[in-house]
């Protein structure tokens, strides 16, 4: 198949802002992305490109940032090929959680097996937040809980809290790609004790859960905070991610307004997995 790589470079080059395109992008038909130092490489078939839609998107999508892109024809590759040897090969977490693509055949044996369809460079255990975040999920004993993993993305928390024994999951999420990536992720995983819903908090069931993950930008944390608290049992645990160290104390502070309190936290790189309880 031919593809058209586009070469994108943000500025302001933030997390949020590289979140907010790639989202917009997946929108218009591009369906795999890599995360250069100081840039991301967008792909899509040639057949679906669309150069005027995409010059709209740039001059007229956003406000916050402003993004200068470059476009170029790629050979008919081996894909599969060129994202196992470029982008994403066998992944072990804590020595105890594989992740893979379908296409890997040569990986370690491990307690847990995550197979993940790549179509982003986040959302494959590589980022630091993700890595924290499945350190959390393999730390605490999840067996029979219920668990709600906010900001899904691939679907590789709610597929591991299925294999630690959760007994259901509700996913969320309020980009298309995702919603669509978590379907498919869960079938590659055999993973049918999930609920997958499009939308944000404002979608969170009126239901309590014993394990409530969100690995998700600073700002819409903080905002989002009560309702995660409010979806919360007695007892249970809210453990943030997407942040770096110096934003904790903002966090804390916020998370006291509805009554938790903070009760471990660890640091990769200065990007944080936060733990709250009532």
């Amino acid at each position: 198949m031919e593809y058209i790589k586009t070469t994108c470079k943000v500025n302001p080059d933030t997390e949020i802002n590289r979140e907010i395109l790639i989202a917009e992008l997946g929108n218009t038909g591009y369906e795999s992305f890599a995360e250069t130092e100081d840039s991301i490489e967008a792909y899509i078939l040639k057949k679906n490109f669309n150069k005027d839609a995409l010059v709209n998107l740039i001059n007229y999508g956003f406000t916050e940032f402003r993004v200068a892109l470059d476009s170029e024809d790629m050979p008919d590759l081996n894909w599969n090929e060129e994202w196992e040897k470029n982008y994403f090969q066998p992944l072990l977490l804590e020595e105890r959680c594989l992740i893979r693509a379908p296409f890997h055949t040569t990986y370690p044996n491990a307690e847990y097996e995550i197979v993940i369809e790549p179509g982003m460079a986040f959302g494959t255990g590589n980022h630091e937040t993700t890595s924290l975040m499945i350190g959390e999920i393999l730390y605490e004993e999840l067996d029979g809980k219920t668990v709600l993993d906010m900001g899904c993305g691939t679907g590789i928390l709610t597929i591991l809290a299925s294999k630690r024994g959760a007994k259901n999951i509700t996913s969320i999420d309020i980009d298309d790609w995702s919603i669509r990536s978590t379907k498919e992720n869960a079938l590659l995983n055999n993973i049918s004790n999930i609920e997958i819903i499009h939308g944000g908090a404002e979608v969170i069931p009126d239901r309590k859960y014993d394990f409530i993950y969100a690995n998700i930008q600073r700002n819409i944390l903080l905002n989002d905070l009560p309702q995660y608290a409010n979806a919360l049992n007695t007892g249970g645990e809210l453990v943030l991610s997407g942040f770096y160290l110096e934003d904790i104390r903002i966090l804390e502070e916020k998370a006291t307004k509805s009554e938790l309190r903070l009760i471990r936290y660890k640091v990769n790189n200065e990007w944080v997995a936060a733990a709250f309880t009532f």
